[in-house]
């Protein structure tokens, strides 16, 4: 269940000339006031005074970022979407809705998509262009009678400037499971005015909606269209500047050759992805996007011993663990330092669970920093690597 703090979504007001990751403006501050304190209140009062100093720049050394916990992400769709915000871009019919809808059905009802594993979770498709009556149309042409209950359309909203971000705080206050939105198109949720296509209005109208999503930990698909002059790099074809895709976390285009043709390329690039290329191909009866082929082949990952390691210990003391990394080392037999192993797990936490199934969590009392590692029997009400359900790192204590 998300928490009270994930349910509020913060002030998303976003400096349009800053081309910093929105996730810091989200996330909690690594140098925020230590709740175990232990200076006086003179030295209390004196760090008090120095932050508020309007020349005070807050800063994180190497030292401290090595020795906080991330919470890991494990993405929606392997190699293809992780948490934040991307592009879709495309020439005007080339089947960009129809591909939203391959991916919100796909997602909501947690089927691979082209063969990429998926994370089961609630959707929020805003299809602006569309109504009711074609949604109904396509959608059974597409998928037939099995209806996705947690997949939900909206085919009015407001602009990004006049409400459209409490629209969907509202939405996620009484939807706390939905980990994809949808907005289809850019256009109908921005304001038109004189700096439209600058480079500082294009970044700031993707690092607003980009702010949003991060605020509620989820992925955000913003649909746009893509010029008519080619390009070597297709992702020079999007449309307006580059603030749009710098901004975002990643981007996809979709392009075909020939219009008539139901052959198509869609082009994948994104911070925590490689580049990919996919040759899809659209079903004539159905219009579903059928992968044809795959010109890069993802990176496999081969075995990790350390997470092998700390996957046999526990299994051997009882599917639980809890206590220091001090304790730990010793009894796996680790020639590392403990804050070295803490780091390793957060790092890998991700793949801990995805692998192996086993649940890692952090917390810090006055005792010190305590470890916890768990693997449950049973999943089915908790979804691999979505912090809702308050099990992964930083999410307070078990």
């Amino acid at each position: 269940m998300i928490n009270e703090k994930e349910m509020t979504a913060p002030n998303v007001s976003v400096g349009t000339d800053t081309e910093q990751s929105s996730q810091n403006l989200t996330d909690n501050s690594l140098t925020d006031f230590d709740p175990d304190f232990k200076g006086s209140d003179d030295d209390l009062y004196r760090e008090i005074q120095r932050r508020m100093a309007p020349d005070y720049l807050e800063t994180v050394s190497m030292t401290t970022l090595y020795d906080t916990d991330f919470e890991g992400q494990e993405p929606l769709i392997d190699g293809l979407l992780y948490r934040g915000a991307y592009l879709l871009a495309g020439s005007p019919k080339v089947g960009k809705s129809f591909l939203m809808a391959q991916l919100a059905y796909q997602v909501s009802t947690g089927l691979p998509l082209w063969g990429y594993k998926v994370q089961k979770t609630g959707v929020l498709y805003f299809a602006l262009e569309d109504n009711y009556a074609r949604l109904q149309r396509r959608l059974f042409r597409m998928f037939g009678a099995e209806a996705a209950e947690n997949l939900y359309f909206a085919t009015h909203c407001k602009t990004a400037n006049s409400g459209l971000e409490d629209q969907i705080r509202s939405f996620m206050k009484e939807h706390p499971n939905t980990g994809l939105i949808i907005i289809d198109t850019l256009k109908r949720v921005r304001e038109v005015g004189g700096a439209d296509f600058s480079y500082s209005s294009d970044y700031d109208i993707v690092a607003r909606l980009k702010t949003v999503a991060d605020s509620y930990k989820v992925t955000m698909v913003i649909v746009h269209h893509t010029r008519k002059l080619e390009a070597d790099d297709k992702f020079d074809m999007i449309a307006g500047t580059n603030g749009l895709l710098g901004a975002a976390d990643g981007g996809f285009v979709l392009s075909k050759e020939k219009r008539t043709s139901n052959a198509a390329v869609l082009d994948v690039t994104g911070r925590d992805q490689e580049d990919q290329r996919l040759h899809l191909n659209k079903n004539p009866e159905t219009l579903v996007w059928e992968l044809e082929s795959v010109e890069t082949e993802l990176w496999q990952e081969p075995p990790d011993p350390f997470l092998e390691n700390i996957a046999a210990f526990l299994s051997s003391a009882g599917e639980r663990w809890e206590g220091t990394a001090s304790e730990l080392c010793c009894l796996l037999n680790l020639d590392c330092k403990p804050n070295v192993l803490s780091l390793r797990l957060s790092i890998s936490s991700v793949r801990l669970l995805r692998d192996h199934d086993i649940h890692y969590k952090a917390s810090r009392n006055h005792g010190g920093r305590k470890i916890s590692l768990w693997k449950e029997m049973e999943l089915d009400s908790v979804s691999k690597g979505d912090d809702r359900d308050g099990l992964l790192v930083g999410s307070g204590e078990a």
